[in-house]
């Protein structure tokens, strides 16, 4: 339908939405010819919208955010854009005391052979937090869109098949390049995959920015023992974030959860159980092992890939360490049902056989750099939900109005953090949404509800 005069066909009538009648409706049959009259209805296989807005904006915009890390940062920041008024609570000294403590992290696509729910919510996910850091952090030394090699171990993670994955999604992923697989130091035969819009990130610098947006206001050192509605002189009733001794800390209209594990304390602390919303959090830990790259021998610190690879845990390197140093990493392992974050010496081995099996070559040039005093570590406690899905927007909004959530990230905090603060966002003041809705519904909190 590009030219004027032009009688579309019938198959551009129908990518429109509109279905030809059918034999049974004895309709005169369909011709594109000039002069042609096409019998049609509009019954598209997609649910038509009946108004742009399916609700008016909340009158208060005021929000209390429990929890100071990438995801309550991410939609405090969102919030406060749109011009509300933001308080964060958290029970950390400062940025980066939880999981956001990360020393480096990457922000990578996701691939399948079939690009199923995940990949494309990740793929939306990347590209948000791509154009946050551009906005936000200083490149090269808080963030660099290096692009990440994924070296198939295993032969997992494969593209989709021809048409299923044209050329524009090479931009995103594609089969690395012979000169790529070389620079990795992996062996000519080795299957990997390079996306080109994939970035390393200090995560501790991307939760600072965030806080630091106008609107919002952060309260460190405060632990919540419990939420509560305030009593009936309150138009409309507000929740009160109490502390161990019964004194308010902030209160607000609308609450978002966003603690990580300690999200699940919380939503326990607002009924019997039995009676409590059914948010199913699991604890996930996670240790990254790394070190001084000044203190590698030569020859070892010329194998260092140029760029960040992954696909069995994740290694960077040339990235600043937390005590100033431009460094080494690699991990992260998988501890499910671990509600505490020590450090492990054991970690350290497991860390230098996933680098062993990552980049062979390199894995055995480090072997002696996974000892102390070389090696040094960091643990963190993130959250994970049982369908690998992050949980956003309102938990029950019969029973609990105004109680919201983005929590659940697992590890792919750095990716989806944005992406749930701004469908965070877009949901409150039901905005257009930055997420496709046969997308979003896979996120929605409410999924849990009847479970």
């Amino acid at each position: 339908m590009d030219g004027a005069g032009t009688v579309p066909t019938a198959e551009e009538w129908q990518q429109c939405g509109f279905q030809t009648q059918n034999e049974d409706t004895q309709a005169a049959p369909v011709s594109a010819g000039v002069g042609a009259c096409l019998s049609a209805r509009f019954a598209p296989p997609w649910a038509p919208r009946s108004r742009l807005r399916q609700a008016p904006p909340p009158a208060s915009r005021q929000a209390l955010v429990v929890g100071a890390g990438l995801s309550g940062s991410a939609v405090a920041r969102s919030l406060a854009l749109r011009g509300w008024a933001v308080t964060v609570i958290d029970q950390g000294s400062g940025p980066g005391s939880g999981a956001s403590g990360l020393p480096a992290g990457l922000t990578a696509p996701h691939v399948s052979p079939d690009d199923n729910v995940l990949s494309r919510i990740t793929r939306a996910g990347v590209r948000a937090t791509l154009q946050r850091a551009d906005q936000l952090l200083k490149g090269g030394t808080d963030w660099c869109p290096t692009g990440v090699l994924e070296h198939r171990v295993e032969g997992k993670r494969s593209l989709p098949a021809g048409p299923a994955w044209p050329e524009v999604a090479h931009t995103w992923s594609t089969q690395a390049s012979p000169a790529q697989i070389g620079q990795a130091g992996l062996a000519c035969e080795a299957f990997a995959l390079w996306h080109g819009l994939a970035a390393w990130i200090r995560p501790q610098a991307l939760v600072a920015a965030q806080l630091n947006t106008p609107g919002v206001q952060t309260l460190w050192g405060q632990r919540i023992a419990r939420l509560q509605r305030t009593g009936a002189g309150h138009t409309p009733p507000q929740w009160q974030a109490c502390d161990e001794a019964g004194q308010t800390l902030a209160q607000a209209d609308w609450v978002v959860f966003s603690a990580g594990f300690d999200t699940l304390h919380l939503i326990n602390s607002l009924a019997p159980e039995g009676e409590r919303p059914s948010i199913p959090l699991n604890p996930l830990r996670g240790q990254i092992s790394y070190g001084d790259m000044a203190q590698l021998p030569g020859d070892v610190r010329a194998q260092l890939p140029p760029f960040p690879v992954n696909g069995h845990g994740s290694f960077i390197s040339g990235v600043p360490t937390p005590e100033g140093h431009d460094g080494w990493f690699i991990g992260s392992t998988f501890e499910r049902n671990c509600t505490q974050a020590p450090l492990r010496d054991e970690d350290h081995a497991s860390n230098q056989q996933r680098l062993a099996t990552l980049l062979p070559t390199l894995g055995a040039a480090m072997a002696e750099q996974f000892s102390a005093p070389q090696v040094h570590g960091w643990a963190g406690l993130r959250c994970t939900l049982p369908d690998r899905l992050p949980a956003v927007g309102p938990i029950d909004e019969q029973r609990w109005p105004g109680l919201w959530i983005s929590a659940g990230m697992g590890a792919r905090g750095i990716s989806l953090a944005v992406l749930c603060g701004e469908l965070t966002a877009a949901l409150l003041e039901n905005e257009p949404l930055p997420l496709a809705p046969s997308l979003l519904k896979h996120l929605l909190a409410e999924r849990f509800k009847n479970r």
